[in-house]
C-alpha cells in the first residue's frame, strides 16, 4: 500500500513520540541516531525535522530533540512560540541532531547547521551540543569536542560559525541552554561539559550584536517531574510549554523598537 506524505508524516511523528518510554544512554546515542536516519528514509521523508523547507520567514527553530519533542500533538516548543506570539514559526529541529554531524548523521535533518535554510529570517532560535558530546565522548566532559564546538575564548568553532551565518541572513539569534534533568540516565556524564559549553556560548553572545543566550534552567523547575517526559530527559508537553513561553517572552522583549 502506498501512503501519501501526510500519512507517512503522522506515522513518523507517532513513532518519535513513543521513544520517551525507552531509557537512552550515551553509549546508545550513535545507534539511535542511525535508527533515526533509517526511519526518515523508510518513511520517505527528506527531513526528520518534518517541517517543509522554505527559504525564509519570521521565526525559525533549529536544534535537537528538546526542540522537536511533542510535535505530533502540536505541543513542541516551536508551536508554543507560535501560539504565544501569533507569529509564523517553522520548527526544523530533529531527534538526534548534532552541531558537528558527519557521515549518515548529515541525513534526515540531523545536522543542525543544515537546518538553517536560506533566509531571510527575523529570528533563529537554536540549541544543541548534547548529542555531539554523547556521540563523540560517550557522555564525559570531553574538552577536545567542546573546543571544536566553541573555543575557550568563544571566538571560533562550529557554534559561533552557525550563529554568524544566521546573523549574515539578517536574523536575530537566540540560543536556548539546556535544563537540568537530575533523574535522567541519558547523557548523565555530559552535565559538566554542557555547563562549560553554555558558559562559553553565553560569553560569546554577550559580545555580539543581535545574538542572545537564555538558560532554560531559569524557568524549568527540576523538582517538578511533570515537566519531563517518561524518559526523564525530554520535556513533557507541559515542559515544552514552559520553555516555549520563556522563549516567546524573550523574542517579544527583544523585538520591541
Amino acid at each position: 500500500m502506498l501512503w501519501d506524505i501526510r500519512t507517512r508524516m503522522k506515522l513518523a511523528l507517532h513513532l518519535v513520540d513513543l521513544i520517551p518510554d525507552v531509557q537512552l544512554t550515551p553509549a546508545l546515542t550513535a545507534v539511535v541516531t542511525m535508527r533515526t536516519v533509517l526511519l526518515c528514509l523508510l518513511m520517505g521523508l527528506s527531513n526528520c525535522g518534518l517541517a517543509p523547507r522554505q527559504t525564509g520567514g519570521d521565526v525559525l527553530v533549529i536544534g535537537d530533540s528538546v526542540m522537536a519533542w511533542n510535535r505530533s500533538g502540536a505541543g513542541d516548543i516551536g508551536s508554543v512560540i507560535e501560539a504565544e506570539l501569533g507569529r509564523e514559526v517553522v520548527n526544523r529541529a530533529a531527534l538526534g541532531a548534532q552541531i558537528r554531524a558527519s557521515g549518515l548523521g548529515t541525513l534526515g535533518g540531523l545536522s543542525i547547521p543544515d537546518q538553517l535554510s536560506g533566509g531571510p529570517w527575523n529570528w533563529v532560535v537554536m540549541n544543541g551540543g548534547a548529542n555531539d558530546l554523547g556521540v563523540s565522548c560517550g557522555g564525559i566532559r570531553c574538552d577536545a569536542e567542546i573546543d571544536l564546538l566553541i573555543s575557550k575564548d568563544g571566538t571560533t568553532g562550529a557554534i559561533p560559525d552557525l550563529m554568524t551565518k544566521a546573523r549574515q541572513q539578517q536574523a536575530k539569534v537566540l540560543w536556548v541552554g539546556y535544563y537540568q534533568a537530575p533523574n535522567s540516565m541519558s547523557f548523565k556524564g555530559c552535565r559538566p561539559g554542557l555547563v562549560e559549553l553554555e558558559r562559553r556560548i553565553a560569553d560569546f553572545a554577550g559580545t555580539q550584536d543581535g545574538i542572545f543566550f537564555i538558560d532554560s534552567e531559569d524557568v524549568f523547575e527540576t523538582t517538578n517531574l511533570g515537566l519531563l517526559a517518561a524518559d526523564r530527559t525530554h520535556p513533557s508537553a507541559a515542559g515544552s510549554a514552559v520553555i516555549g513561553r520563556f522563549i516567546a517572552r524573550e523574542i517579544a522583549r527583544r523585538s520591541q523598537p
